[in-house]
């Protein structure tokens, strides 16, 4: 069966590395900032033009320059309208194409310059999402983030916000910002605090600087997830710590070939990571910046390396189960998406009249991949290593026809 966009765009899927300052709509940058007197570079008419002022989606000399674009998106976001705003409509995006689950980062650092208050800045973006819930049923979470470029005290700040914001929509902590020449071991301090208070921790690292940042990440930092890790196949030892004790991988294909983490997308070493067994999740980085969406990332992978839909199985569940979801919610939601994905496979099925291939060519063996994961009947166990413990239910043909089956002309005239 022919993995199409359509395809792509109905499964369930998770995007844990998105930040909301990279995010936002060029048409609310170009309304707020006439709301707010904002003068932009340039003086953009529109979007086409924002967009090129922005250099969105095109190729950057490496991360800092990549990063210049920020300071346009960050001179609309300093009042609460406008991180509310930023926040609702980036979870409207990304429930339109069937994300299910949303980590949404950014530092109250960088949102300041009008006054206000750490508080009011993470309630602003956490009302946001909630609306987007309430509208959309997405599910997400807040990651706070400490900046490499600024003071180690900077960042201890924003841990301590996230410490108190803890079980109140925060799930995590993040050091982001220009990696080179900012290591990992001076925020120390920052990630012990989150640490020590039973936090979730994620750094950026191994995308502008090689594995010794990993290094630093894992072993100084405590992180339990790698944003991005581009580089981490130039330290095989290193490569198999983090493989052995499943430490996910947070891959956002199009940045890192923006950013020059990667020659092309032929060089990126996904399909090497996923073959050798490293969990490793999808996701967008910057929807604005990037130029992209979780559904363009699927389909990358599928145009690039060759994924069938078995693969784009493993990737889904790698999502969900390494969210900062708790563990008895993750089990389940991850249990429903599986049978969500199943019943999308079968509906495609139905439409071209052909089997899916679901064994996978790049990622792990998956056990019973035809089966529907159903939450609430635990009636077999997958004996994978990485589906152990998810309860199974097989389909009959029966339960099948219950699915209602995709318009067939419409899935055959997809690119």
């Amino acid at each position: 069966m022919k993995i199409t966009r359509e395809f792509i765009e109905a499964i369930p899927k998770t995007d844990l590395h998105v930040h909301l300052d990279g995010s936002i709509r060029l048409n609310t940058i170009l309304e707020l900032a006439e709301e707010q007197g904002v003068e932009l570079p340039g003086d953009p008419q529109d979007e086409d033009e924002l967009k090129e002022v922005m250099n969105a989606g095109a190729i950057c000399e490496d991360l800092t320059d990549y990063l210049k674009a920020f300071d346009i998106t960050l001179s609309v976001l300093q009042t609460e309208e406008a991180l509310y705003r930023a926040a609702f409509e980036l979870g409207e995006d990304a429930a339109r194409e069937n994300v299910k689950y949303m980590e949404v980062r950014y530092s109250p650092l960088l949102h300041t310059s009008e006054g206000l208050s750490y508080p009011v800045i993470v309630e602003a973006v956490g009302e946001g999402l909630r609306e987007a819930k309430r509208q959309y049923g997405l599910m997400s979470g807040q990651i706070i983030c400490g900046i490499r470029h600024m003071t180690p005290e900077a960042s201890l700040r924003m841990a301590e916000l996230c410490v108190a914001f803890k079980h109140k929509g925060v799930v995590g902590f993040d050091l982001a910002g220009a990696e080179a020449n900012n290591p990992a071991k001076d925020y120390r301090e920052a990630f012990y605090l989150v640490r020590n208070n039973n936090v979730n921790l994620t750094i950026h690292a191994g995308e502008a600087y090689g594995p010794e940042s990993i290094h630093q990440a894992i072993h100084m930092g405590g992180a339990h997830r790698i944003g991005h890790g581009t580089r981490l196949r130039e330290d095989g030892d290193l490569l198999n710590y983090i493989n052995d004790r499943r430490i996910p991988l947070e891959v956002c294909l199009t940045s890192n070939v923006q950013t020059r983490a990667c020659k092309s997308f032929e060089s990126h070493p996904l399909p090497f990571y996923m073959s050798y067994g490293l969990r490793c999740t999808i996701n967008t980085d910057n929807r604005l910046v990037t130029d992209t969406t979780v559904t363009d990332e699927y389909c990358r992978a599928v145009r690039y390396y060759d994924f069938n839909i078995g693969d784009l199985r493993k990737l889904m569940i790698n999502g969900f189960k390494s969210s900062f979801l708790p563990y008895r919610k993750k089990r389940s939601v991850t249990a429903r998406a599986c049978s969500e994905f199943d019943a999308v496979v079968q509906q495609f099925e139905k439409a071209y009249g052909e089997d899916a291939i679901t064994d996978p060519q790049v990622a792990q063996e998956i056990a019973f991949q035809k089966a529907a994961a159903d939450a609430r009947t635990p009636m077999a166990y997958a004996v994978g290593p990485e589906d152990r413990g998810y309860p199974l239910l097989r389909r009959s043909d029966e339960d099948a026809d219950d699915s209602e089956a995709v318009d067939a002309e419409q899935a055959s005239g997809a690119e």
